[in-house]
């Protein structure tokens, strides 16, 4: 399986957007996720929004606000 990017956020959130800056350039495919819509991830995440996860078979990782499309890079890259 590859690797699976989503952007957690929700509507008017003006970081989530920002995130969604930082992801644009580096050209990525990723899914966006409003965390209003899911229980369990609103549960998890709400504080923490916007979180990017990255989902391969066996594994999930978490990068929470702040980022740049910097440091997204060497979080992809395993840095």
């Amino acid at each position: 399986m590859q690797m699976q990017l989503i952007l957690l956020g929700t509507q008017g959130c003006h970081l989530c957007e920002e995130a969604e800056a930082q992801l644009e350039p580096l050209g990525l495919a990723y899914d966006y996720i409003d965390i209003m819509d899911d229980e369990k991830l609103l549960e998890r995440f709400e504080i923490d929004i916007p979180v990017i996860l990255k989902r391969s078979m066996d594994t999930e990782e978490i990068l929470c606000w702040p980022f740049d499309t910097h440091s997204i890079q060497q979080w992809l890259h395993g840095k």
